[in-house]
């Protein structure tokens, strides 16, 4: 099958070489350390080892509820805040030095986990590190690919990180399951998932030292002659040809927009224009996409699997981690289909609107065993990213309202349709310089711009737009 790639103009074939793709790939490898951190501790938490380590096996159902939630939300608390962080370290260091630092931020998380003991306090704060390098991770990995990316196939590219995302998920759910059935419950076997988190973790840390830094960052920076060299080096063309003079110059003009508008209002300026028309939208529909995503109940999947799978008639420790290793399998593989043969040639609309459908139908379905996975991991729009309420409730929710858990999740998908029809653009093939213009921004000084493509935001793209525009539109303006 021949993939179909738009272009935002005309693009020498040097252009689509291996360099952008080698980088896209080290940066997205944070992926992994995502998708692990989020697939491994439910399964965990449901390993015998575990819960006598802890005292989980002696607490009241409310109160290992309790524990439970508390283990996942300071990860996710730490994400949270770990991407606000991130935004700053990015934006004053760079993209490479955010991917960097936030590695070893996780590998410091991890090894406090594994050195944990008995001590549920030192286990919180492994995770909260851990999340803080989790969040600068998701926030710098869609800006540096975004950034160093040709418009035709950056979807592609930001796609590589729910790719591994989705790899180091798939092993999550199946490592709980392989120490379960071949670990006696003894220590070793919740170590062992706990540990592995630092493979990954090690292999960016160490691969992310050959990155280059992105030539936009370069070019904020005031580092214009270490900008273009990274510019002709990653497009594989000399610096005075066309196609490098063109984005020199795009770049150039949106940027000094930029520094025109921070000199000139400063910035509560800056904060103002937060409201205009073109930008208010674009921080809406970030920040909308971000809900749904939480609110289509992958995140409660992903991190209480074990005491999902229970509460449809699927019992026992290993059963459990069974069926949640298959529900990882159904999601890597949806979620390559789309990224590799569907994203750059439907867009990014259609997935969500037929995945929402697929997803609120298996909620509202007399379930059988799997089914609601199944779906649900062909509806998700994308990972979970940030610290949510549907995260930290989902364990209250199955335990005191049951099926009632499931039909809250459909109803949020079914409204999620329609919205995606009527409010949300396509961005397939449009350039980070040309997003002002899709969503109806002028420029104060009222810039001539060229003309593009219009289209909305997919998994992966959305991760770019969600990046830009949550984070403080940091990639089309500076905040």
């Amino acid at each position: 099958m021949t993939l179909k790639i738009v272009e935002d103009r005309p693009t020498p074939k040097e252009v689509y070489n291996w360099r952008p793709y080698f980088l896209a790939l080290i940066a997205a490898w944070g992926g992994v350390l995502f998708g692990y951190d989020s697939a491994f501790i439910g399964g965990t938490l449901s390993l015998p080892s575990f819960s006598h380590q802890f005292g989980l096996d002696n607490m009241s159902t409310s109160e290992k509820s309790f524990t439970s939630a508390n283990i996942v939300s300071t990860y996710q608390g730490g994400c949270f805040f770990g991407a606000i962080l991130g935004l700053f370290v990015a934006e004053k260091w760079g993209r490479r030095a955010t991917l960097l630092g936030s590695s070893a931020l996780f590998c410091l998380g991890a090894g406090l986990m594994l050195g944990a003991t008995n001590k549920l306090g030192i286990f919180y704060a492994g995770r909260i590190i851990g999340g803080f390098g989790v969040g600068g991770i998701s926030l710098a990995t869609p800006l540096y690919i975004a950034e160093i990316s040709p418009p035709s196939i950056r979807g592609r590219l930001v796609g590589f990180y729910e790719t591994l995302l989705q790899i180091g998920g798939v092993i999550g759910f199946w490592i709980n399951y392989g120490v379960n059935q071949g670990v006696a419950p003894a220590a070793k076997q919740w170590h062992i998932p706990v540990s592995l988190q630092l493979i990954p973790g090690g292999m960016l840390l160490i691969a992310g030292v050959f990155l280059k830094e992105t030539p936009r960052w370069l070019f904020k920076a005031g580092r214009e002659e270490q900008a273009i060299k990274n510019l002709s080096w990653i497009r594989n063309l000399p610096h005075d040809h066309e196609y490098v003079q063109q984005e020199i110059h795009a770049t150039r003009s949106q940027l000094n927009r930029e520094m025109a508008l921070a000199r000139d209002h400063g910035f509560m300026g800056q904060v103002r224009e937060l409201g205009k028309p073109g930008v208010r939208n674009r921080l809406g529909v970030g920040m909308a996409i971000m809900m749904f995503q939480n609110l289509t109940g992958i995140n409660a999947i992903n991190y209480y699997s074990p005491t999902i799978f229970k509460s449809i008639g699927i019992t026992g420790t290993n059963n459990g981690l069974f069926a949640t290793g298959i529900y990882g399998i159904v999601k890597m593989i949806t979620t390559f289909v789309f990224l590799f043969w569907l994203i750059d040639l439907v867009g990014r609309r259609k997935p969500l609107i037929y995945g929402s459908v697929g997803g609120s139908f298996s909620m509202f379905y007399q379930f059988k065993p799997i089914s609601i996975a199944a779906f649900i991991a062909i509806a998700q729009p994308k990972e979970g990213d940030k610290a949510t309420a549907a995260g930290r409730s989902t364990p209250y929710m199955v335990a005191n309202i049951g099926y009632g858990t499931y039909l809250f999740f459909g109803v949020c998908m079914v409204l999620m349709i329609p919205w995606v029809i009527f409010v949300l653009p396509e961005t397939k093939g449009v350039s980070l310089e040309d997003m002002d213009e899709l969503f109806g921004y002028v420029a104060p000084e009222n810039n001539q711009r060229r003309a593009s493509p219009v289209g909305f935001t997919n998994d992966e793209q959305k991760a770019e737009v969600i990046h830009e525009e949550i984070a403080g539109l940091s990639t089309d303006r500076n905040v």
